[in-house]
């Protein structure tokens, strides 16, 4: 496959971690009741979702600004360090 080309039938890819890295990641997936790989797609997910969530986030910021629609930078800073708390 070219690279830079995603196949709609992706089955499995190969990810390298260091040793000490797959036994953190083995420690959480008995944690959590799980195995690695389920634990490891779990993860990128989330993290899919969440790229979702602050994009969207940063347009309606752009769109508010847009309006003429500020905040105080003491409220930006809060609510800045509560999205990325989460």
């Amino acid at each position: 496959m070219p690279q830079g080309t995603v196949s709609r039938n992706l089955k499995a890819m190969e990810i390298q971690f260091t040793p000490e890295q797959e036994a953190r990641l083995s420690s959480l997936a008995a944690k959590e009741g799980t195995n690695l790989a389920r634990l490891v797609k779990q993860a990128a997910l989330y993290l899919i979702l969440r790229d979702d969530v602050f994009r969207a986030t940063v347009r309606e910021g752009i769109a508010q600004a847009d309006r003429g629609e500020f905040i105080e930078e003491t409220e930006m800073d809060s609510r800045f360090e509560r999205m990325v708390s989460l």
